[in-house]
């Protein structure tokens, strides 16, 4: 699944997105493929922003103030870059950026910074410890790039700091710490990696729920990295990862405890603050806890026959991207939410608080010939013949909107950015190559405009217009 959004269902009503183009640029990219690339970035110091826009043989990089208004170009070859894909960026303090070019067949990065001052580059070759390592994945954080690679046999992560064009390792070493998966089992830190690969949570961002599901997440802080992990259904081990100096301090947070034993359980931690789910046949637990002192301080139990008193949107249940049905009520929501992986995703923008709640799975289940699901009998009677069974993802989730300090509100769902951007994606065939770049109130897709032949941004906001 590509999203899981509220947002599909106020699609289905004419919805005015508010969208405003900021900028185009007459390119021509001559051909449509797959070594074409494009990528936005700001220059966290300067607010300056740069578009990055490879066709297979050159690179036009533009360079806009933080009004939007364009005050510089540089348009060079593909030399040293040929057939390789475009992992990000970094920015030194003279302001011109250094770009990351990766090739999987020879696994190693070209570093190559563009001086916009007399349009030159140099360029430098980075090649990766393959044999003993491999990329889990990468960022830009504070105008620079990092790269984060697990090793194959020690029990250590590495993650490799770009700044101002040297690369600084940092070993972050794990054997000391002990493991224990679903059945309490010892593991050792590769195994439970290599069982629940690690996710990279969006900064700032919101994550949807595919994502949040997942048992080993990553959330990226200054200077700082926290690695959760949320295997075994007890407890969520936290490791907080100070970059300068390589230190890792390990925390641990009890689950909610239920009147069962749990059948699926998961965490988010969201501006030290940890929300934690737990969910057994019978009843559903949301636990909200202080990172760094671990009081607690929400606490919910929902029983079978409670109605859930911190929901803002119907009870949902969502079969690949289709549109969402409401689920007839608590006890049918836990029973289905207690057979999925379950997950939790936090985001906060200028106004409130937004937690979705819920689960991602994947079934057998009946369906008809004229494209109706067959889920449960939630979904309303249907004709009886040509049924045949297929798999399909589905999930099932509530959004709760929340104050800032932690209040309920009876505030209903309006659209995020991302909600309107991705909806923008899939109705405009047009548009080639799209990337997006989050900024403090608003979001830009920057894309290539096959029928008008220029590279577009586009401003989006969270909200209705």
């Amino acid at each position: 699944m590509k999203q899981i959004f509220l947002f599909l269902i106020l699609m289905y009503s004419t919805v005015s997105l508010s969208q405003t183009v900021l900028t185009s640029y007459p390119i021509d990219l001559k051909t449509l493929k797959e070594d074409c690339q494009t990528l936005n970035a700001e220059n966290v110091v300067t607010h300056d922003v740069f578009a990055f826009i490879a066709s297979r043989d050159s690179l036009t990089i533009l360079k806009y103030n933080s009004a939007l208004f364009l005050n510089d170009k540089f348009t060079t070859t593909r030399q040293y870059t040929e057939n390789r894909s475009l992992l990000g960026c970094s920015f030194s303090e003279d302001g011109n950026p250094t770009l990351y070019w990766f090739s999987p067949q020879e696994q190693s990065i070209i570093v190559i910074k563009y001086y916009f001052e007399n349009k030159t580059t140099r360029a430098l070759k980075f090649s990766l410890p393959v044999e003993e390592q491999y990329i889990i994945t990468q960022y830009q954080k504070d105008n620079n790039f990092y790269l984060l690679m697990k090793y194959k046999t020690k029990q250590a992560l590495t993650v490799y700091v770009f700044k101002n064009g040297v690369a600084d390792e940092k070993f972050l070493d794990f054997s000391s710490f002990a493991f224990r998966d679903r059945k309490t089992q010892q593991k050792t830190f590769n195994q439970i990696l290599n069982e629940n690969p690690i996710e990279k949570m969006e900064s700032g961002d919101y994550n949807p729920l595919y994502k949040a599901t997942s048992k080993s997440k990553l959330y990226i802080l200054p200077n700082r990295l926290i690695l959760s992990l949320d295997q075994g259904l007890r407890k969520t081990q936290l490791f907080d990862i100070n970059l300068e100096n390589s230190e890792i301090k390990e925390k641990t947070f009890l689950q909610p405890l239920g009147q069962k034993n749990a059948k699926t359980s998961n965490s988010f931690y969201h501006e030290n603050k940890l929300y934690q789910l737990n969910v057994n046949s019978n009843e559903l637990l949301f636990d909200i806890k202080d990172y760094n002192s671990g009081e607690l301080i929400k606490s919910f139990t929902v029983l079978k026959k409670d109605t859930i008193r911190f929901n803002n949107s119907p009870l949902l249940m969502q079969i690949e991207d289709r549109k969402p049905k409401t689920i007839k009520n608590t006890s049918n929501f836990i029973k289905e939410l207690a057979s999925t992986n379950a997950g939790l995703s936090v985001f906060k923008n200028k106004k409130n608080l937004f937690i979705t709640l819920g689960g991602t799975g994947n079934s057998s289940r009946t369906v008809s010939m004229n494209g109706f699901n067959m889920f449960d009998d939630f979904y309303g009677d249907f004709p009886s013949n040509n049924y045949y069974n297929i798999e399909s993802n589905y999930s099932v989730f509530f959004e709760s909107i929340w104050t800032k300090k932690l209040e309920l509100t009876t505030e209903t769902h309006e659209p995020f950015a991302s909600d309107k951007i991705f909806y923008f994606i899939d109705t405009h065939p047009e548009i080639f190559i799209p990337n997006i770049l989050k900024l403090n109130n608003y979001s830009i897709l920057g894309y290539y405009d096959t029928i008008a032949k220029e590279y577009v941004l586009r401003k989006f906001t969270d909200g209705f217009n």
